[in-house]
């Protein structure tokens, strides 16, 4: 059985670009022409992806109204926040609409990674891990999440913020085994993070994380800085495709 259910967190406020994107929420900024989300469900649905459950929050109402109940071949869902709830809050939410899934990936909506999925599916069902990290190289200092493997690419510690340059850093595109959150000490509706609660929580617990590092194309259009680079990177993405 392979993946074909993803769930993106879009349901961030997106202060840090709100100088030059402020009509819509960032997952709608446009990237020639086109919503940033557009891109990254191009880009998953291409890699074999036939569902989506989007966690929305901050302007959801122009999310939902673009996208509807479809896009393209994919069936889009949709988790609504009300009131801000985090990344790990975001995500419990929309895992109330997952089914029979035995595992999904888990997607940040303000970034792409080029991660082949049928390589990244194998590799955590072969592993038998809960979750799988996928990894890029971190030019910035501080910026991305690093964190510690052992031999077997098991994650041993995470360093939330505290990357080095040129470190193994978490790049947001995550393999989850569904049944991974059942035993976590937080309900839907609450206020968590993903990369400073969840992750930790997960670690300690005793499941099993495991890293894949990938060279494939990386761009968070977080930063003004980056947004305004993600055209280049996105077009030379499909240009590859």
């Amino acid at each position: 059985m392979t993946v074909t259910t993803a769930v993106i967190l879009a349901g961030g406020l997106g202060t840090r670009l709100r100088s030059v994107v402020s009509a819509v929420p960032k997952p709608m900024a446009p990237i020639n022409g086109r919503p940033f989300l557009e891109w990254l469900m191009d880009y998953w649905i291409d890699q074999g992806i036939s569902r989506f459950i989007l966690s929305v929050g901050y302007q959801y109402e122009v999310i939902t109204a673009h996208f509807g109940s479809a896009y393209r071949s994919a069936q889009v869902h949709y988790a609504i926040e009300h009131e801000r709830l985090g990344t790990g809050g975001g995500l419990l939410l929309a895992a109330a609409e997952l089914g029979r899934e035995d595992a999904f990936l888990l997607l940040n909506g303000d970034t792409f990674f080029a991660v082949p999925l049928a390589a990244l599916d194998g590799f955590a069902r072969q592993t038998q891990v809960d979750w799988t990290l996928s990894l890029f190289r971190a030019e910035e200092a501080n910026r991305y999440m690093g964190l510690e493997l052992d031999e077997g690419q098991r994650i041993v510690a995470l360093a939330s913020q505290r990357g080095s340059p040129g470190c193994l850093a978490n790049g947001g595109v995550y393999w989850v085994r569904r049944s991974s959150l059942a035993g976590l000490p937080f309900t839907a509706g609450q206020a968590v993070s993903l990369e400073d609660e969840v992750l930790p929580t997960l670690l300690r617990s005793g499941a099993a994380l495991s890293g894949f590092a990938v060279d494939g194309a990386f761009i968070d259009i977080g930063i003004p800085q980056d947004y305004q680079r993600a055209a280049q990177v996105l077009a030379a993405t499909e240009s590859h495709a």
